[in-house]
């Protein structure tokens, strides 16, 4: 069974294929996109070794070749020194702008190759097949690129739209645990910042989708594309609705930067704890209910996923220096950090009237739990 979720975006506009076994007919799916057939395909070690050959044949069967580099996995790839390295590698493989390159892997290549591609020839097109639950009902679908700076994660970048995107569920399979709950995260938020029926319904099959039942992960994956399209249609450079999709992701980013982007902290981990925390700065400023933390913590903890600071190992920065390298997200206007909370279950808005003293007293309190 495959699912198709439509991004309108005139001349721009792609489909999301989501289903088992696309893998297999990536030729099929590629072929109407290329002026001659061959691609270019980026992908990390470790996604190579296991989906790699996989992707060859399906191109193969359409009749296309391909050209591949790959990368180490992890972080620390989405940086110059590797998007130097990428770009450089294209040009040598004498891409041209009407070629596609294809992204393979989870969050980190399709960033980074997306944006290897934006400034490519002033933009090659390129299509995401993400490998990662995360990569799949998030970073894959669209068109924000880029790298991480020193000073933050996602500081340089580019919006550039994929030309389509492949989900094959079938790799979720091949995905550690860990990998698979970070991914959950993201899936998580989409209910949380504006479907509450949704996020019921991940309380009562979350352990299906994790468990492995493929027509429960297909769904996941569906709705959480289908409410990133219909934000990103609305609002495609983030200057109002989008922000929206950054629930969690303030506390997130100064935690990753807190702990060096390293795997004390996956992405996804660190939404789940930033939309725990979120929630909790709602209740306190008296914009939801004080039962609705709670409700978030007990599916996270249900889910066996970390839900607050006390489940980051190793040491963390006093509340001083988290609110730092808060400042430093991209949601800074004139000075002035902006939070995504909410007034309940499904009921997120952006706002800037939040006092530092406030979020400095969360911080402090969750600090001080973990070292209790």
């Amino acid at each position: 069974m495959t699912e198709t979720v439509h991004v309108p975006l005139g001349d721009r506009a792609y489909d999301i294929r989501i289903g088992p076994g696309l893998l297999e007919q990536a030729g099929a799916f590629l072929g109407p996109l290329l002026a001659r057939p061959r691609v270019a395909v980026i992908t990390d070690e470790n996604v190579a070794q296991l989906h790699l050959e996989a992707l060859r044949d399906g191109l193969e069967k359409g009749g296309i070749s391909l050209v591949f580099l790959k990368l180490p996995a992890g972080e620390a790839t989405k940086s110059w020194g590797f998007l130097e390295q990428t770009v450089e590698w294209l040009l040598a493989q004498k891409v041209e702008r009407n070629d596609v390159v294809v992204a393979l892997g989870g969050g980190v290549i399709g960033d980074l190759v997306g944006f290897a591609a934006a400034i490519l020839r002033r933009g090659v097109r390129f299509v995401q097949v993400p490998t990662s639950l995360l990569a799949q009902v998030d970073s894959s679908v669209g068109g924000k690129t880029g790298i991480n700076a020193p000073q933050g994660k996602n500081l340089i970048g580019a919006f550039h739209q994929p030309s389509l995107v492949l989900a094959d569920t079938d790799v979720l399979s091949t995905l550690r645990r860990r990998d698979f709950l970070a991914g959950y995260g993201e899936v998580i938020k989409y209910g949380l910042l504006g479907d509450a029926i949704f996020f019921q319904w991940l309380e009562e099959h979350g352990s299906r989708i994790s468990g492995g039942d493929a027509a429960a992960r297909i769904s996941a994956v569906k709705r959480s594309v289908e409410m990133k399209a219909d934000i990103v249609v609305r609002d495609e450079t983030e200057q109002g609705d989008r922000a929206l999709l950054n629930l969690g992701h303030t506390f997130c980013h100064a935690l990753e930067a807190a702990t060096g982007y390293s795997g004390r902290l996956l992405h996804g981990e660190g939404v789940a704890i930033g939309c725990a925390l979120a929630f909790e700065l709602s209740a306190r400023l008296g914009l939801c209910s004080q039962e609705d933390p709670g409700r978030v913590r007990t599916h996270l903890r249900n889910m066996r996923m970390k839900a607050d600071l006390s489940d980051i190992e190793g040491d963390l920065p006093e509340s001083e220096k988290l609110l730092e390298l808060m400042a430093q997200d991209k949601k800074v206007v004139d000075g002035q950090l902006r939070f995504v909370l909410a007034r309940g279950i499904g009921q997120a808005f952006v706002t800037g009237d939040v006092p530092a003293s406030d979020v400095r007293d969360l911080l402090d309190d969750a600090l001080a739990a973990r070292r209790a």
